[in-house]
């Protein structure tokens, strides 16, 4: 199952809200309907949605009937529009500033047909890029996972995440394509149950072991002694090194460190964000209320209760082992290494 599949004239999309009960795909024509699609988390997952929204610009292209005169003020409305989805998730706006800068380059063409083709080939090279970080991004994380281990993961950052492979759940795959006896304690992140859905999908079909918690056990496996190391992925990663993830990783990394257990990250460099000098300027994106008071359409709550519902949480630098890039592993202290990293040839 591919999360985004581009067709040359739609995209089409994996709905994974529907997973694991019906396998349903809408083939996106336009670029309300990419927008419509990462909003209601069709689409979902950092580098995922980058490339989504990168096939989103080009549906917008393509949609446009005027001449190339007007063409640049009809872009920033469909930019804008695919920029307000999901605000957390950096990639997202590293994808539409490559796509934008490319647009930008085609000024001196005479054809919009010319145009279109170019961000075509720029939003390929997007998901391209993705395919390619994610599977370095497995071999770089496969070599501190030990020959025999119990992994704890939170949410999904597998190949449903991204365009292919996956981060956290690639540094998995690697490892267990290495012949590393790999076991996986899946949390079942509440409330949209990514991990029970999702990662547990993909880790059954990849024949590796998995076992579903739910998300408040975690502490007690490692009281037990089951959990050796804790990998997740990330939505956006400060310069110093704070990282966003969705909602319960910020408790499951104070668990680990109470209990000595190794806590990575993975990601690609675009989750990267260097503007962001700390955890605290991160946007946190809140969902709606019916996600907490409903489990897929069934009433949990009563209805008039008050909600908070944050998608993603803030996990603080200290309680991070190392991040895991197609790079190299980025370890304390992290100003100084992400900073470095990125400059990197």
């Amino acid at each position: 199952m591919k999360s985004i599949e581009w067709l040359g004239d739609a995209l089409r999309i994996l709905n994974q809200s529907k997973l694991p009960a019906e396998i349903v795909y809408r083939d996106a024509v336009s670029y309300e309907s990419v927008a419509e699609a990462i909003e209601n988390m069709e689409v979902r997952g950092a580098p995922a949605i980058g490339a989504a929204v990168a096939y989103g610009f080009v549906l917008g292209a393509l949609e446009y009937q005027g001449d190339l005169d007007g063409l640049p003020a009809f872009m920033e409305r469909v930019q804008a529009r695919l920029a307000e989805t999901r605000p957390t998730a950096v990639n997202l706006f590293w994808a539409l500033r490559r796509m934008e800068d490319r647009l930008r380059e085609c000024w001196d063409m005479d054809d919009i047909e010319d145009v279109r083709k170019v961000l075509i080939e720029e939003a390929g090279r997007i998901a391209e890029d993705d395919r390619r970080m994610n599977r370095l991004i497995g071999e770089q994380g496969k070599e501190i996972i030990p020959e025999k281990a119990n992994i704890l993961t939170h949410c999904n950052a597998g190949a449903l995440a991204t365009v292919e492979y996956g981060t956290a759940l690639g540094v998995i795959r690697a490892a267990h394509e290495a012949g590393k006896k790999i076991h996986v304690y899946a949390d079942e992140t509440r409330p949209l149950l990514q991990g029970a859905r999702l990662t547990a999908l993909e880790l059954i079909e990849e024949n590796i072991s998995v076992t579903l918690i739910a998300d408040n056990m975690a502490g007690y496996l490692m009281q037990q002694g089951k959990v050796d190391l804790v990998i997740v992925g990330a939505d956006r990663i400060a310069a110093n090194g704070d990282t966003a993830n969705k909602i319960g990783t910020y408790s499951v990394a104070v668990l680990a460190h109470a209990h000595g257990i190794p806590f990575y990250v993975a990601a690609p460099t675009s989750t990267i964000d260097l503007k962001v000098a700390t955890g605290q300027e991160i946007p946190i994106e809140e969902r709606p209320a019916k996600e907490m008071r409903e489990c897929f359409g069934v009433p949990v709550a009563p209805e008039g209760v008050q909600v908070y519902n944050p998608a993603f949480d803030v996990t603080p630098a200290k309680y991070i082992t190392g991040i895991i890039t197609e790079k190299g592993i980025v370890s304390a202290p992290y100003s100084v290494n992400l900073l470095k990293l990125m400059v990197r040839s």
